[in-house]
């Protein structure tokens, strides 16, 4: 049997990248997922209809995770289409990278509230439906450079460490009504943004890994689906790298 057979799975943020992986793998290992977006209409289709050709129900939600409102709307409409949330995989999130003295206020802003806000608008929507039913998992999109900061990615690394910060505390005031907490923290992950790097700065990042090779979205996605499943039922409050070790 497929270990997320008859789970409901909400992922923030799925229409590429490690959002969508994560999407198709709980599908693949019979989950029903919901899965929001911002804007990239077609693409959502086109996850939506890979998630239901694998056998399982997928419901697609243009959203802003950055809206607390929009999120507990988002919530909403899952629970009123499958009847509950199962796993929230907190995956929204944007760069806006540049050196902080030519950081305006802007940029901070709006990736402190896509990435970090909107971890908080949807746990905060989840929570009461998982402390009530008593079970429950919450997964945190997280980065090596929010435990290890990065040039140029002041307001990224703070909001990527301020997920950190947030899903241990939920992990401790949760626990007792049976939901589990917990972080991943990629590497370089090749995805459509690392694509697009010159040759010799792909090599020059992989020389500083220890395997050797740019993680895959798969990587994380496999991830991602044992923190979902029961195989970590007594896992919770933690952080995982998925950086090749990178980040020893």
């Amino acid at each position: 049997m497929a270990i997320l057979s008859g789970k409901v799975a909400l992922v923030t943020g799925a229409t590429r990248g490690i959002g969508r992986a994560v999407a198709l793998k709980f599908a693949s290992e019979g989950a029903d997922v919901a899965f929001t977006y911002l804007s990239s209409a077609q693409k959502a289709v086109e996850v939506k209809e890979e998630i239901e050709s694998l056998g399982v129900k997928a419901l697609a939600i243009a959203s802003d995770a950055a809206s607390f409102e929009a999120a507990h709307n988002v919530v909403n409409q899952v629970v009123e289409e499958f009847g509950r949330i199962d796993i929230l995989v907190n995956n929204a999130g944007i760069t806006k990278d540049t050196f902080l003295l030519r950081m305006s206020e802007e940029q901070w802003d709006s990736v402190i509230d896509s990435n970090l806000k909107s971890a908080y608008n949807y746990t905060h929507a989840v929570a009461p439906l998982m402390a009530r039913s008593r079970k429950g998992v919450i997964i945190y999109m997280s980065s090596i450079v929010g435990l290890h900061g990065n040039a140029c990615q002041v307001n990224y690394s703070a909001s990527k460490a301020g997920i950190i910060g947030m899903a241990k505390s939920v992990a401790k005031e949760l626990g007792g009504r049976g939901v589990r907490s917990n972080v991943i923290a990629p590497g370089f992950i090749q995805t459509d943004m690392t694509n697009e790097l010159p040759e010799e700065v792909l090599k020059q990042w992989q020389t500083q890994i220890p395997l050797k090779r740019c993680g895959s979205v798969d990587d994380v996605a496999n991830c991602a689906l044992f923190l979902a499943s029961d195989l970590s039922s007594y896992i919770t409050g933690q952080t995982i790298l998925v950086d090749g070790g990178m980040g020893m």
